[in-house]
């Protein structure tokens, strides 16, 4: 089982371990704003009661709902996330559109890894050329950030995989965040095998680390299309990103074949092997099962051709080659 440990890197802290959770309030202080959900509230009351004030975060896109919560947006405001990676992108995007002194913390409920990044949608109305934030206080407890039903537990875990996979293959990959995506990948395959033989503690580490690595390397590919998928097909996100795993990881691997061999080494297992386990443990090992609208792809595939991102991840796919992809998915 990983050690609890403390990890101070820059200007943020993170605090590792089981029981950490119980920490949160203390390392917080007083007078924070609690962004959170029903469902994580109920796991970690203690955080809301010490709030000076909780808003519960609804469905829905990141950079609407945090344009619904402006004005909460004020300077030096201390904004503190309970949830997954939707809760966590909006208070980084409240953070950034309130600047002057406001902050993010994390206590994540899934594999998401939001916390340990700077990637974030802004939100609407807010200029595109603020400044992203990232969490200065992490607080992930295996507890709870690894505490998500198994099918939704597999579905996050795949979406932290493809973390992995993509922040060591991307143009933008470098010695440090490589060795973490290898040991996050290796965390990863090994915690989640089948039903009942589950690792929670190395799925929660598994995830901290590929987002480790993702917030140095950013993303290309993989991310790309999964992102569409959510914003112009409604699938959800972590089945998106089961579901498409096994056909990018082989397209990266045809753009990569040194960082993907490397990752086959460090799990001792083809990636998409692994991912199509992830899928199947999810219930989504094909992008039909997650209810998606097959007329959709065409759309998804227009939407994600006009990403930027998708030369971090070389030759930058066009829209033909999207679409084959998520037919390969389909």
């Amino acid at each position: 089982m990983p050690q609890e440990f403390t990890w101070r890197d820059g200007e943020r802290t993170i605090r590792f371990g089981r029981g950490v959770a119980a920490q949160a309030a203390e390392l917080l202080g007083e007078g924070y704003v609690l962004l959170t959900t029903a469902r994580a509230q109920a796991a970690l009351p203690g955080l809301a009661s010490a709030a000076a004030e909780v808003v519960l975060v609804p469905a829905g896109r990141v950079d609407e709902i945090a344009g619904d919560l402006l004005s909460r947006a004020r300077p030096g405001t201390r904004f503190a996330a309970l949830g997954g990676g939707r809760v966590i992108d909006v208070a980084k995007a409240l953070a950034a559109a309130a600047a002057d002194g406001a902050s993010a913390a994390a206590v994540p409920t899934t594999l998401s890894a939001a916390e340990m990044t700077w990637v974030h949608r802004h939100a609407r109305g807010v200029d595109p050329q603020t400044p992203r934030v990232r969490p200065s206080l992490v607080i992930n407890d295996p507890q709870l950030s690894a505490s998500q039903p198994a099918a939704e537990l597999a579905a996050s875990a795949a979406n932290a995989l493809a973390h992995a996979v993509e922040g060591a293959a991307t143009t933008l990959a470098s010695p440090v965040p490589v060795l973490a995506a290898r040991e996050a990948a290796r965390l990863l395959a090994g915690g989640l095998r089948e039903p009942g033989d589950t690792d929670r503690d190395a799925l929660a580490l598994g995830a901290l680390l590929s987002g480790y690595a993702i917030d140095s390397a950013w993303y290309g590919l993989h991310h790309v299309m999964a992102q569409a998928l959510v914003r112009e097909g409604g699938a959800g996100h972590g089945e998106a990103n089961a579901a498409l795993l096994p056909v990018t990881s082989a397209a990266l691997r045809r753009r990569n074949p040194a960082a993907l061999a490397a990752l086959d080494e460090a799990i001792g297992a083809p990636v998409e092997d692994v991912a199509r386990r992830f899928g199947a443990l999810a219930s989504v090992p094909r992008l039909r099962a997650t209810g998606l609208d097959g007329a959709a792809l065409e759309r998804c595939a227009r939407a994600a051709s006009e990403r930027a991102e998708l030369a971090l991840t070389p030759p930058a796919a066009d829209a033909d080659e999207l679409l084959d992809l998520y037919r390969q998915a389909w």
